[in-house]
């Protein structure tokens, strides 16, 4: 197989993998704030945000939402602009 053709193949199962945004615990933000805003952005149930929330808390980091790359750059991105802190993996 073309080496150009291997390469293309890997960017397209790259891009269409499922992907995590992965949120980080800090000493800033309160409960709350994580919970109403992951119900905002990531459409989480309250108690789905509030598990979330407390392994986020207990763990240091949780995944918060999974799925393609380019549809979980504007969840993270709100996220961010939040002022929690997150990255998509």
């Amino acid at each position: 197989m073309d080496t150009d053709v291997q390469e293309l193949e890997k960017v397209d199962t790259d891009l269409n993998k499922e992907n995590q945004i992965i949120l980080f615990n800090d000493d800033v933000n309160t409960f709350d704030h994580v919970i109403d805003t992951l119900i905002r952005v990531c459409n989480h149930e309250p108690l789905q945000a509030e598990q979330c929330a407390m392994l986020v808390h207990y763990k240091g980091r949780a995944g918060v939402k999974t799925g393609e790359y380019n549809k979980l750059v504007p969840q993270c991105s709100a996220l961010l602009d939040a002022g929690l802190s997150a990255e998509i993996h």
